[in-house]
């Protein structure tokens, strides 16, 4: 892990409209996540929709964090789509990306915090 970024929180339990995160008491429906914080994840600051999905404004926030790689949730039914920009934007910071079914995404997630500087989106429903 970088010296520079401090520990990526893992999430603790989670269920359909429901993700906590260890330190938060509050618990979230969807979430950003990234090398030291959280916070909930507003679809409709970037008008983010199932389609097309994940913008390339939705991970920015990841990178400018320090993410150096980033798990990209589509959803327990895989409803939420990726844009094929943000996929080419992470690329573009040479930034390794993982897109997983939701319950795969948060174990993906807690496995890569234990030692990286990573980022996530969870979309925690459809």
């Amino acid at each position: 892990m970088s010296d520079s970024y401090p520990k990526s929180p893992r999430i603790t339990d989670d269920s359909w409209g429901h993700i906590q995160v260890e330190g938060f008491e509050k618990t979230f429906k969807d979430v950003k996540l990234w090398p030291g914080g959280a916070r909930g994840w507003d679809w409709n600051e970037t008008g983010t929709r199932h389609s097309p999905g994940i913008q390339p404004a939705d991970v920015q926030e990841l990178i400018d964090h320090g993410s150096d790689m980033v798990v990209l949730s589509r959803g327990r039914y895989k409803r939420l789509s990726v844009q094929s920009e943000t996929l080419e934007l992470l690329k573009d910071h040479d930034i390794r990306t993982y897109v997983l079914e939701t319950g795969e995404a948060i174990e993906k997630y807690n496995e890569l915090s234990a030692a990286e500087p990573v980022g996530a989106l969870i979309h925690s429903t459809c």
